[in-house]
Parts: structure tokens; C-alpha cells; sequence
């Protein structure tokens, strides 16, 4: 019987919830251990230091790191040889501890095992996404200029996150970047999953607000067995999507997500989208590999108007089959409180079986000539000056007005605007 059970626990420790394991023998491994290594590291000497009040510098500091096999006084051992550097730490420490994650339990999801997963190819940015075995967090490589976008911004995202502690825009836990061997660097950045493990998500959007090409062919529209296809801003219009929120979920959805924009807005940063992910209660289906979840009994949030409050029902907590509590951000910000989402209520207030879950994210394209090229080449590749307002590439401000306006307008039943 022991060594069954020995057995079990090992195949227990070995599988990740979702996607492919990236572990020794993936043609990613290398990369993985070596960002998964880093993290450890920097994030723990990070944490051994006495916490201070942030300075300016502390926005501009980063720390180096080398490692190498044989090791040395300054960093341990390490499999392969490669640099390792880590942007403003105690900056994103105080994040970290502002979004309410647990030092120890940040850095046991990421490199307890020194495994990841990754869900098919890299995006069309070219970027890859890692998640954390317990799907609780995304490593996304950037671009150096999305990059260096967030070195400049982070003083603004920072205070602004600080003044509104339920911001729909992205967490973001970490900015690192990776030197392998014959000088190639990765930048990434660590940041939330907005979807749980434990439920299944029936229907994603990803919603700009513009039309030229946002529509997901129906030969891509099959679902998956480890989550639904991506629709798009043609599709959400075909499909007669409503985001169903009555008055007073709808207005403090509406009013965060505009003070989201405007912060957007002003920091010159456009392309972005409101992910929205949901997940139908009245369909039932457990998560992936079929994730048990106790769910208390209707208590959640019976009364919308406590919604202004950060101190929110417990009974939406949720306890995984490892024995570990739902991540206290489900219970400490709005939009992660019900069962880690948002839920639906219709006209009167009530609750509705629908789970929403959603943010703004790929907030760091910043509207630069680059872009401006790329609107005045849509323009002329359409032929049709009417065509600039269906574009993604338009200035900053534009497209914060057409955001909102589309969400509105569109992504609202219309006796509610």
C-alpha cells in the first residue's frame, strides 16, 4: 500500500492544471528554470530586507544577478550559466503585499517544483505565456519596449493602484529580465491570472472596441477541452453579448473602468483590452482535470451594496483539493470576490447564475510613431477614411473614448445607457 500511495503523490506533484508541463525535456525548459531561478533569489533577498518608505530611486533601481554551476558567495548554484536582472524589487514587493500575497506562498506557487505550463504558441505579439503549476500566475515575455513602457510608468501605475486598490488594470508582481549565454535577453513580467482554475470558463471575449479584423473565424470557434476559444469585438456583436450588471454593480464597474482609461489615456497608452471571461453556474463543470472546489451556500454578496466596502463575504472563499484557500485577493478587491469573479445581477439587483471575469490587459503599447505609421497604412490599405474609427491604431485618447463608448454602448443592454 505505501509505496502506491508514494506513487500517487508523485504523479500528484508531477501534473500542472492546465496546458503543457514545461519541465525537463521541453524545448522551453532551460528558459523556464533559468527565469524560475532568478525569481527565487532576487525575490527572496528582496524580502529578507527591512522594509522602508519607497524613495524615488527605488522606481529606477534594479539589481544584477550572474549565475553559473559552480557558484559563489553572492548567488548559489545553479544548472546553467546566465545573468539574471530584477527591476525596482521594493517597489514590487509593496505590490505584491498590496495585492495581498503571502511572500512565502508567491514564491512556493512559482518555483516549488520548478515546473510551469504554457497554453498553445506564442500570441501575436510573439509573446510566450508561462503559468505557475497552480495557474495562480502569468510569466509573459515582453517586448523591450512594452519594457521599458513600464520602467517609466511604474511611479503612476503605482500610485494609481494605491488610490484605487480595485483597478481593473493588470497586476503586476514582477519585471526581470534574462541574459542567456551569446548575449540573448528576455524581459517578462509576472502578473495575475484573472481566470481560476477551478471553474470552467464557458465563453472569452477580448474587447478593444474597434472592428477591422476583430472577429474569430468560425473554424477557430471549437471548444477546447482546457478553455474556450477567444472571441472578439464582431463576434461579441454576432453572439448579442450583454454584460448583465444592474444598477449598482454597473456603476462601480463603470466608474473604475473609467478611471482606468483615464490613467491610460494620460500615460499615452492604447491597444489594450478588457478580457472578459465567462462562466455559466447553471452549465456546472468543474475546472480542469476536474479541480474539486467546496462552495458554500448562496452567501455571496446577497448585498450589492456592500460593494464599496474592501471588507467583503467570506462564504465566496473557495478551498482547492490541496488544501489550500482560494487566493485572498478573490476576498479582498471587488472584482475578485465572488468566487474569484464578479457576478451577474439583473435589473432589480438580484443575482443572476453568471460569474464574470475580466480586466484590462496588454496595457503597454504606447501610441508612438511607430503606430502612427501603422494607422495611416490601415487608412490607405482600406481605402475608406470612415475606416480609421474600426482600426485598433488610433491615438491614445481616441481610443479611450471609443473603449468606453463600445463598452457602453454594446457591451450593456441598451435600456441601461
Amino acid at each position: 500500500m505505501e509505496p502506491r500511495r508514494r506513487r500517487t503523490k508523485l504523479n500528484e506533484d508531477d501534473y500542472v492544471l492546465v496546458g503543457t508541463k514545461v519541465s525537463e525535456g521541453h524545448q522551453n525548459y532551460v528558459t523556464a528554470y533559468n527565469m524560475l531561478t532568478g525569481i527565487r533569489v532576487s525575490v527572496s533577498r528582496c524580502n529578507a530586507k527591512v522594509k522602508s518608505p519607497l524613495t524615488d530611486a527605488d522606481f529606477r533601481e534594479s539589481h544584477k544577478l550572474a549565475f553559473d554551476i559552480s557558484g559563489n558567495e553572492l548567488t548559489p548554484s545553479a544548472r546553467y550559466d546566465f545573468k539574471f536582472k530584477d527591476y525596482a524589487p521594493k517597489v514590487f514587493r509593496d505590490l505584491r503585499e498590496h495585492f495581498r500575497l503571502d511572500p512565502a506562498d508567491y514564491l512556493m506557487s512559482l518555483t516549488a517544483k520548478y515546473i510551469l505550463s504554457e497554453l498553445g504558441s506564442p500570441g501575436k505579439s510573439g509573446s510566450f505565456f508561462y503559468y505557475s503549476r497552480d495557474f495562480r500566475f502569468i510569466i509573459k515575455t515582453v517586448h523591450h519596449s512594452e519594457h521599458k513602457m513600464l520602467r517609466l510608468i511604474l511611479r503612476e501605475y503605482y500610485d494609481h493602484v494605491k488610490k484605487h486598490p480595485h483597478t481593473l488594470i493588470s497586476q503586476f508582481y514582477g519585471l526581470h529580465r534574462l541574459e542567456l549565454p551569446f548575449g540573448h535577453k528576455v524581459h517578462f513580467i509576472i502578473m495575475n491570472n484573472l481566470f481560476p482554475p477551478d471553474k470552467l470558463i464557458h465563453r472569452t471575449y477580448d474587447l478593444k472596441g474597434s472592428f477591422l479584423g476583430r472577429l474569430t473565424a468560425k473554424d477557430k470557434v471549437k471548444q477546447s477541452q482546457e478553455r474556450a476559444p477567444v472571441l472578439k469585438d464582431l463576434n461579441w456583436l454576432q453572439n448579442q453579448e450583454k454584460i448583465q450588471l444592474g444598477s449598482i454593480k454597473r456603476q462601480v464597474f463603470l466608474n473604475q473602468l473609467e478611471k482606468d482609461i483615464k490613467l491610460l489615456q494620460r500615460l499615452n497608452l492604447m491597444d489594450y483590452s478588457l478580457l472578459i471571461g465567462i462562466c455559466d453556474l447553471t452549465l456546472g463543470g468543474s475546472g480542469p482535470r476536474g479541480l474539486s472546489v467546496f462552495e458554500p451556500k448562496p452567501e455571496i454578496n446577497n448585498n450589492p451594496t456592500s460593494l464599496a466596502s474592501p471588507r467583503l463575504n467570506r462564504g465566496s472563499s473557495l478551498a482547492y483539493h490541496t488544501g489550500r484557500s482560494h487566493s485572498p485577493t478573490a476576498s479582498s478587491f471587488t472584482f475578485y470576490h465572488d468566487l474569484g469573479g464578479f457576478q451577474a445581477t439583473d435589473e432589480s439587483n438580484q443575482l443572476i447564475p453568471e460569474i464574470y471575469y475580466f480586466g484590462v490587459i496588454d496595457c503597454l503599447t504606447n501610441y508612438s510613431w511607430v503606430k502612427r505609421l501603422e494607422t495611416e497604412w490601415r487608412i490607405l490599405e482600406t481605402q475608406d477614411m470612415k475606416q480609421e474609427k474600426l482600426i485598433s491604431a488610433i491615438p491614445a485618447r481616441e481610443y479611450g473614448e471609443r473603449f468606453l463608448k463600445f463598452i457602453k454602448l454594446e457591451a450593456q443592454p441598451k435600456s441601461k445607457v
